[in-house]
């Protein structure tokens, strides 16, 4: 009997310890909070009695923001009053700079996308590029935010970029003339009977735009569209909301994206709406190594639901959310508050999304010899006509060889408008650096060229109208 009271003692005394200890463990590491923080201050005191030079102390406590958020992840970072004011104008679609979406990599500014039709884009600049330099000074030891800040000024200002390109050895330099940035997120052409749309980034007005476009597309094109190509390569993301809608117009059910922070309660899900704007036609998707976050999500919602054929080469890998949270007085911290989720339960965190159907930006050329005059029944003598009227193609040589002469031409307009480089192993040579493809034109653009066949191929099968 004493020894069961003994046992029953020992229990009850076990469960009071389990039950403080949370508490316990709690108050110890609130107060070697406390003692880090009096660390911090302790620092901070010194730096500013006695670093060799007069220090600014505010600049001093935003390094100090800045490097505890960058420490967490690339895309979390303090925004002081200026660079949030940037942000800001920047999601509505027009800042100054360069026009080029960057992270941080090796402490290196790595080019994620330039924007269409900016400086950057027009002097070549390409996904996966390191910007080592700013007017030949490094950039490593800068954080994120500095570097950008560095990038942007004034317009019609020049700032030289050392660049270093996998594929090419030596680094080169870029000269760009900064310029105001207004963004037109939304473009569209028509090829044939095919309608074009390129979605260059995601701002405020994204979605408003593709409706109008898309509805002038039909309207050029006067009949019920072969289908769509939907273009988001080198397309650096944006606003979530933006993206959700960009998906739901293609979609008529089922979810978009959901979201997921560090509590489950906090979980949300975006769920498409009935309309669909292409109405069911073909859709095909074009993606890249520039094609982050947002666009990611646009594609991701697509091709789960089997609405779009992803094509192209696999995307950025980004599946995180930022949020932009304010700091009244202060600017404003973006930080990374949840990791996004494609309607089957992916995430691409990293991995980012794999097309449909890979295919790489290439240089198609004909082979020696091929446009030769072709042999065939009607190049004979005293062929028999044919009964229905049809043209005998070796009584139209004239025109066979305009046609011959102007492409001819083209293809030395087009040699003519490409800067030569200098050979990098030459003295004094600079290293050779592609030109850039134009994208949306087929003859330059391999990618958008195939997508394009796909759909006309699609279109063999499809039942006539009724």
């Amino acid at each position: 009997m004493i020894r069961k009271i003994m046992m029953a003692a020992g229990t009850v005394a076990l469960l009071s310890t389990t039950a403080l200890t949370p508490v316990s463990a709690s108050a110890a590491e609130r107060k070697e909070t406390y003692r880090l923080l009096d660390l911090f201050a302790e620092v901070f005191d010194k730096v500013r009695s006695e670093y060799v030079e007069p220090v600014n102390e505010e600049e001093l406590i935003e390094a100090a923001l800045n490097g505890m958020l960058t420490s967490l992840d690339p895309h979390s970072a303090y925004l002081n009053t200026k660079n949030s004011k940037d942000m800001d104008i920047q999601t509505r679609g027009e800042f100054g700079g360069l026009g080029l979406e960057v992270s941080m990599e090796g402490g290196w500014v790595k080019v994620v996308s330039p924007i269409d039709d900016t400086p950057a884009y027009r002097a070549g600049m390409q996904p996966g590029d390191f910007v080592t330099h700013l007017d030949g000074e490094p950039v490593q030891g800068l954080s994120l935010s500095e570097a950008v800040d560095r990038m942007r000024g004034p317009p019609n200002t020049d700032i030289k970029l050392t660049v270093r390109r996998i594929g090419i050895d030596a680094p080169f330099d870029v000269k760009l003339t900064r310029a105001i940035i207004k963004v037109q997120t939304v473009k569209v052409q028509v090829h044939g009977d095919i309608g074009y749309i390129r979605v260059s980034q995601f701002s405020a007005t994204t979605n408003d735009d593709l409706k109008r476009l898309v509805a002038q597309i039909k309207k050029d094109i006067g009949k019920t569209p072969t289908g769509f190509v939907l273009d988001l390569r080198n397309n650096p993301g944006g606003l979530l909301d933006q993206a959700v809608a960009v998906s739901d117009a293609f979609l008529d059910k089922g979810e978009i994206v959901s979201t997921r922070s560090r509590r489950p309660e906090d979980t949300q899900r975006f769920n498409a709406r009935s309309g669909d704007i292409a109405e069911g036609l073909p859709l095909a998707v074009l993606i890249n190594d520039g094609s982050a976050s947002a666009s990611e999500i646009v594609a991701g919602a697509l091709q789960d639901h089997k609405r779009a054929v992803i094509m192209g080469t696999r995307s950025f890998g980004k599946g995180s959310v930022q949020t932009l949270i304010p700091l009244p007085g202060h600017g404003s911290m973006r930080l990374t508050t949840a990791r996004y989720y494609t309607p089957s339960g992916r995430s691409i965190q990293a991995v980012g999304i794999e097309p449909d159907i890979k295919v790489a930006q290439s240089k198609i050329e004909p082979i020696a010899g091929a446009e030769r005059e072709r042999r065939s029944e009607a190049s004979l003598r005293k062929a028999l006509p044919n009964p229905n009227g049809g043209k005998n193609p070796d009584k139209d040589r004239e025109l066979r060889e305009k046609e011959q002469k102007e492409r001819e031409q083209k293809e030395k307009d087009k040699a003519a408008t490409v800067t030569p480089h200098a050979d990098p192993a030459a003295p004094g040579g600079k290293p050779e650096t592609p030109a850039p493809i134009k994208l949306g034109d087929p003859a330059q653009d391999y990618q958008l060229a195939r997508a394009l066949d796909l759909l006309r191929g699609l279109s063999v099968y499809r039942p006539a109208a009724r």
